[in-house]
């Protein structure tokens, strides 16, 4: 979830890793299984890459060179990539490393979409995402073309920007194919409180989805969101009931949470039975830190269960913007790369093992937020904008 312009939305969660935990919130989250995806034409085909911990582990592909063309956005495309197999690494674990990167990302960002992880379902899922802000039907049409032709291949078409029938004829009209894209959206219930009202209140979330998406002729999503946690345990397992009866009717296809915390999660973890979510999406930039936990504390408490972390406001947004020695800093770094201080700003994110959702109205905004899979941060610098954060 992010803060579309013109509303004010504030996390709803307590970012609170203390083992101490309410009665209802103090589950403890089971083992996480390693899983592995198989390796499929269709995979390599949309750019998925697997990789290992370590170096020695991701070099068990050979170098592929994939052309394509893109005709029906008049776009000629020579994509290459060196796609890497199988190897240790969990699915769900980010490629990179505190101030390093995965070798199978080195060739990947030709792709359209850029670099991918794998999720813990199996989902192929593109690093860098564009999020719907607030403005009608017809900005969002137009902007999802215009990001469909620079090249982004996973949208964040929320419930709140209230412009999902506009995103859905921009994918029609684009003429892309349905598999290349990876679609999210979303369900508003945390106003709902206890187990049925939760869960009547997301079952008719998940339904306005899919009636709003199917003017596009999009059947299913990729992906579906609880925008906010309910205000009780009671009330997060009667919205994940509602998802995952989604999932199981063919609606969606992965399912996943925004700003819960890891007592949160632990409510959903806490029965074996129950879909893990896939994706948390928090607020989280080089320049956000809170007084109670570091984000990397978060960033950790996430993985710890599985969970990937996509950053909403990860330019500063609603978090209070990126200024004064971070954008400085940025800035003197970019410098040496050829790069916007907004450019090395993403590229942290990414290097500290997170996504991002990004958003904009400018064609050259679209392309610098998807140009950053060209360069690497060093240690020194990573570490020197993560004490600065």
């Amino acid at each position: 979830m992010y803060s579309p312009i013109g509303m004010e939305l504030k996390p709803q969660c307590t970012f609170n890793l203390s083992a101490k935990k309410s009665t209802e919130l103090g589950c403890k989250a089971p083992a996480i299984a390693a899983k592995r995806p198989a390796l499929s034409k269709r995979n390599l085909v949309r750019g998925v890459v697997l990789c290992g911990e370590g170096a020695a582990d991701t070099t068990h592909g050979n170098p592929l060179s994939l052309t394509g063309s893109n005709k029906r956005l008049g776009v000629s495309l020579e994509r290459r990539a060196l796609l890497v197999g199988l190897s240790s690494l969990p699915v769900g674990h980010a490629l990179f490393t505190h101030g390093g990167i995965a070798l199978a990302e080195a060739k990947a960002m030709e792709l359209a979409g850029g670099a991918r992880i794998t999720l813990n379902d199996g989902l192929s899922w593109p690093l860098a995402s564009f999020g719907l802000q607030v403005y009608d039907d017809d900005t969002a049409k137009e902007l999802t073309l215009v990001a469909l032709e620079v090249g982004y291949r996973n949208f964040f078409a929320s419930v709140l920007a209230r412009n999902q029938k506009g995103f859905a004829r921009a994918v029609k009209e684009s003429g892309i194919p349905r598999e290349e894209l990876t679609i999210c959206g979303s369900v508003l219930s945390n106003s709902a409180r206890g187990f049925d009202a939760a869960y009547q209140l997301t079952k008719k979330g998940c339904s306005d989805n899919l009636k709003a998406f199917s003017v596009g002729d999009i059947g299913y999503v990729d992906m579906i969101m609880l925008d906010y946690p309910g205000p009780d345990a009671a009330s997060v397992r009667g919205q994940w009931k509602a998802l995952e009866e989604m999932k199981a009717e063919g609606g969606a296809l992965s399912l996943a949470v925004s700003n819960f915390s890891p007592a949160q999660l632990d409510v959903i973890l806490a029965d074996a039975s129950a879909t893990r979510p896939t994706v948390n999406q928090l607020p989280y930039n080089v320049n956000y830190h809170r007084k109670d936990v570091s984000s990397f504390e978060i960033l950790e408490a996430n993985k710890e269960r599985g969970v990937h972390v996509q950053a909403w406001a990860p330019l500063g947004g609603s978090t209070g913007g990126i200024g004064g020695k971070v954008k400085d800093a940025c800035k003197q770094i970019g410098a040496k790369y050829g790069k916007s201080s907004q450019q090395v700003a993403l590229r942290w994110i990414i290097q500290t093992g997170a996504s991002f959702s990004t958003q904009t109205r400018t064609r050259k905004h679209f392309q610098d937020d998807l140009d950053v899979f060209d360069f690497e941060l060093s240690r020194d610098e990573m570490d020197t904008l993560s004490r600065l954060a």
